[in-house]
């Protein structure tokens, strides 16, 4: 009887496994290879079976909702909770909760414990264990120093933010957060002498032309202001330092930001749980050090300088302790801020793991407006006709880009595609 050739040639073993293991271990390895070559061809046919367009179509869509409900309800819910901290007052003798870098802590802290949550859930499983293999969070050494940048970055950014809300209300200034295009374009343009389309111009014109209208056309400036100015040139110079803080804010964020995008670009596999968790740890004991260190440096010229608020002498960490121990209502409110901007930076992450950027950007512009709109509604703001057109402005401006960017993809994209056919004909 003629032999038969096996349609899939069996794997060879290395000389050192038969001389460890004698001739018996031939055989167990040759049922070792046809196990491995069924298990193989039913994964083929699973993942056949998971290609399925309708199928993939309504996961897509499932997971697209998750992303998208998870991003507002948690960043609506951060808002609600960010306003209320820093413009409302608690107790009887009406005081404000001006604690910024102690709110900070806070906040990272909670993201780098969610961070870390993530990358765990989020890491592949070992084929032959099962355990899960988490990417080290700190992967080199030369990744430490763009990570402490940035962490230095967002750190100084939320003092000079929550210090421009003692001048301009919530709307402005979820308005002009908006705009993160323009400190990124600039810094880009003055420092890294990169050249732009005409059309990013002109959406920056559009966007700062629609702050400006905005600003102009505020009835009563801010309500903190109105109740401090007694005459108009007052209140605009109020303003006018509101802004300039706020405009800080968004050159330090627009550094984070650019820096972000070089780590990734640079340190390839360096991915999105990674980053968050590293940042936030980073983040966290850079502001615990400063809250240990201001009792020291509460007295000196340097704590005015940067924006800090006024201290009593104990220093920033004592008198927020202090002030959450005399009102728990607002320690409450603390970790709630907390906790949502943490599940929301991972709804972000996540979507920006599974979806594009574009999709990210439509989704955080339009929360955006359903926050001021909620800020609007729920703290009673008032909006005059010129400034909903100066919002007009600022968010057409940003759709537009977004647009613009979604077709140049589109066509990058189709110019592949071609490419791609013309190499195999």
């Amino acid at each position: 009887m003629a032999r038969v050739k096996p349609s899939t040639p069996l794997r060879r073993e290395p000389s050192e496994t038969h001389a460890q293991n004698g001739s018996a271990a031939t055989p167990r390895r040759r049922r070792q290879s046809v196990t491995e070559r069924i298990e193989h061809q039913l994964e083929e046919v699973a993942e056949a079976a998971a290609r399925d367009p309708q199928e993939q179509k309504q996961a897509g869509l499932l997971a697209l909702a998750i992303c998208v409900g998870g991003i507002y309800g948690a960043f609506l819910s951060w808002g609600y909770f960010q306003e209320k901290i820093t413009t409302t007052t608690y107790g009887p003798q009406h005081l404000r909760f001006t604690h910024s870098i102690f709110l900070n802590t806070i906040q990272s802290a909670f993201a780098a414990c969610t961070g870390f949550i993530y990358l765990y859930t989020t890491a592949p499983r070992s084929r032959t264990t099962g355990a899960r293999r988490i990417p080290p969070i700190f992967p080199t050494y030369q990744i430490l120093l763009p990570l402490l940048t940035i962490a230095i970055t967002s750190s100084l950014a939320s003092p000079f933010g929550y210090a421009s809300l003692k001048h301009i209300d919530y709307v402005t200034f979820i308005l002009a957060k908006s705009c993160k295009l323009l400190p990124v374009m600039f810094l880009h343009v003055t420092v890294f002498q990169k050249k732009y389309p005409v059309y990013k111009y002109l959406v920056v014109l559009i966007v700062t032309l629609g702050v400006s209208v905005f600003t102009l056309y505020n009835p009563s400036t801010s309500k903190k202001s109105a109740k401090h100015a007694s005459k108009s040139n007052a209140a605009e110079v109020n303003n006018l330092l509101g802004l300039t803080l706020l405009g800080i804010n968004l050159l330090f964020d627009g550094l984070t930001n650019t820096i972000q995008d070089q780590i990734f670009t640079k340190f390839r596999g360096f991915t999105g749980p990674q980053m968050m968790c590293a940042q936030n740890i980073m983040c966290t004991l850079l502001t615990t050090a400063w809250l240990l260190l201001s009792p020291y440096l509460a007295s000196t010229p340097l704590a005015s300088a940067i924006g800090l608020p006024p201290s009593t002498g104990a220093g920033e960490l004592r008198d927020a302790l202090s002030f959450v121990t005399t009102y728990p209502s607002v320690g409450i409110d603390v970790l709630s801020f907390a906790a949502c901007g943490a599940i929301g930076q991972v709804f972000i992450f996540h979507t920006l793991a599974h979806f594009s950027s574009l999709l990210l950007v439509t989704v955080t512009v339009t929360r955006k407006m359903l926050t001021m709109l909620m800020s609007v509604i729920v703290y009673g703001h008032k909006v005059t006709q010129m400034q909903w057109l100066g919002v007009g402005l600022v968010f057409g401006g940003i759709g537009a880009e977004a647009w613009y960017q979604r077709v140049e993809k589109k066509a990058k994209m189709e110019a592949k595609k071609k490419e791609a056919v013309g190499k195999k004909q």
